[in-house]
């Protein structure tokens, strides 16, 4: 029997990440990325389709009993962190998931679930982090890229790597900030001069 979070890691990182031929962190990111950060409506809507009810059940507070193990936590934390941004986009309720998955992040990380799960799969752990409005999260984030990069082979860096100069982008902003900008408009928070300059460079959008 396939348990209740298959289709949602398969659909995320692809089946062949399951496989006895088990691809590489490069390999699945190439295969995936798109779906990832492609930020398009065809991609949005079969996520409302596949996984809008397991996304309700999480927000509110549901489906606990996942994060008894390393790939159901994961799957929670997509649902609560990646979904929302991709099926409530632009709205604010595409960050009403953000403060329980940081919650749960900080508990998996207590009891090392991140470290049985592939490198890829930990970078949506870590992402969680990187999304966090606190600068100590941003901190744990960069240090945790940082220690994940150095364990990869030559064939991955490039990917950690990429993922490690985002976190550290996401850092510098909240360090400056104490927000993201970008998320101002959605959430109906007035901009600073500084922010609304800021927001005018190449970059300042995540």
């Amino acid at each position: 029997m396939a348990l209740p979070w298959q289709p949602l890691l398969e659909w995320w990182f692809g089946s062949g990440s399951n496989t006895e031929t088990e691809l590489t962190t490069s390999q699945i990111a190439k295969a995936k990325g798109k779906l990832w950060f492609g930020k398009k409506h065809s991609q949005d809507d079969e996520a409302q389709q596949r996984f809008a009810a397991q996304v309700k059940q999480a927000l509110a507070g549901e489906l606990k009993d996942w994060a008894q193990s390393p790939l159901g936590w994961l799957a929670l934390v997509l649902l609560l962190d990646q979904l929302p941004r991709m099926i409530f986009r632009d709205t604010p309720k595409a960050f009403a998931g953000d403060a329980r998955a940081q919650t749960l992040v900080e508990h998996g990380l207590t009891l090392g679930f991140d470290q049985q799960l592939s490198s890829i799969q930990r970078t949506f752990i870590y992402l969680v982090l990187e999304h966090s409005e606190n600068l100590a999260h941003q901190n744990q984030a960069v240090t945790l890229l940082r220690a994940l990069l150095d364990e990869q082979p030559a064939i991955d860096r490039a990917v950690i790597a990429s993922n490690l100069d985002f976190a550290i982008r996401h850092q510098r902003v909240i360090a400056r900030f104490h927000r993201f900008p970008h998320r101002n408009a959605i959430l109906g928070r007035p901009s600073t001069a500084e922010e609304l300059a800021f927001l005018q460079e190449r970059g300042s959008r995540f």
